[in-house]
């Protein structure tokens, strides 16, 4: 999920997932900065049936430790955003689509344990749907702009991930712990250092290529579907949602 960039070093008390009229969808392509926020309220599951299709629309268990992707696999070859953490391609590839001029390679990576409870509780049971110690699964995406120049917002290009059995309507938890990402080789946010901007203008150019990644719980050889937003900002740094380009990419997570 691209757009819940929740730091790690905080604990997070426990909200109750809510019916559909409350929530605050996660990973909203509108939201103008690179941190999102979860309903405090409970959810009600997903009708939403599972599916084996591999699409993308225009507008056996993986090791325990990282893989390296070979320097020939999509998203390889561009140059580095000067907003942009070095890229980093571990992993096996799982697809790669195209959302307008953009080019996104989706990794499977590695293993990890989770380090805390999740934000998000069962209704039914009362429990963390993510548990401390439970299997997680990282993927990365390596994004590369094809076309031309794009000035973007604060979201860069919005990737959030479900399962297609996922019961509820807000996205997957996740474990924001830097410790984890680290030891993945995955870059839990995009942004460099010096990366940031009051404009709020990130421009993605022609050949440009970057990287970042998320986890969410282990779920073996289930069906996954991947919404891609990309929404261009203009001089101001408004959000122009008439030139909006969107995708679905749907793969399997091993």
């Amino acid at each position: 999920m691209r757009n819940r960039r929740l730091r790690a070093g905080t604990t997070v008390v426990a909200a109750v997932l809510v019916p559909l009229l409350g929530l605050s969808a996660c990973g909203s392509d509108d939201k103008d900065d690179d941190k999102s926020s979860t309903s405090d309220s409970p959810a009600q599951p997903s009708s939403d049936e599972p599916t084996d299709e591999t699409s993308v629309s225009p507008s056996e268990t993986p090791s325990e430790e990282p893989s390296e992707a070979t320097t020939e696999e999509a998203g390889s070859t561009g140059s580095l955003p000067s907003w942009a953490l070095p890229v980093t391609k571990p992993g096996d590839l799982l697809t790669t689509a195209e959302v307008g001029d953009v080019t996104v390679a989706v990794y499977q990576v590695g293993h990890e344990k989770a380090t805390d409870d999740g934000n998000f509780v069962d209704p039914d049971t009362n429990k963390p749907i993510l548990k401390k110690g439970d299997d997680l699964i990282f993927v990365n995406y390596v994004i590369t702009n094809n076309g031309d120049p794009i000035d973007l917002g604060s979201s860069r290009v919005s990737i959030s991930a479900r399962y297609d059995d996922w019961k509820w309507m807000q996205g997957m938890d996740s474990d924001t712990d830097d410790s984890v990402f680290e030891s993945q080789g995955v870059n839990q946010d995009d942004l460099g250092p010096d990366g940031y901007n009051e404009r709020g203008i990130y421009t993605f150019g022609t050949g440009e290529t970057y990287s970042f990644g998320e986890n969410f719980a282990y779920q073996k050889n289930s069906p996954i579907t991947f919404d891609v937003t990309i929404t261009p900002v203009d001089a101001e740094g408004e959000l122009q949602h008439d030139l909006k380009s969107e995708g679905e990419i749907k793969t399997t997570i091993k």
